[in-house]
């Protein structure tokens, strides 16, 4: 299947829905996302890939999000996998001794 900017766009503002990040910062996401996509050179690349990248990107721009599209992209099933992912998230925030 082809990559598709406005599915990317779709789902990324699905998760920022009424959180507080500007459009700005959204746009630089996706382009960042987009850039690393062409550059990698490959004709056709796993959505699990883009998942990854979609992932780290609302990781880095609001947690709230990062965990609404996490919760969707890997099926959670329970409250612990919720939770497992909110400490997982927690623990890349915390500083490196």
């Amino acid at each position: 299947m082809p990559f598709d900017d406005n599915k990317l766009r779709k789902s990324m503002m699905h998760a920022l829905q009424k959180r507080p990040v500007s459009i700005e910062k959204i746009d630089q996401a996706i382009l960042l996302i987009q850039h690393k996509l062409r550059a990698s050179g490959e004709r056709e690349v796993k959505s699990r890939l883009i998942g990854e990248m979609v992932m780290t990107e609302l990781a880095k721009l609001d947690k709230v999000a990062y965990v609404r599209f996490a919760s969707v992209y890997r099926d959670f099933q329970d409250v612990d996998a919720f939770r497992a992912e909110i400490e997982k998230l927690n623990q890349h925030d915390e500083p490196q001794s």
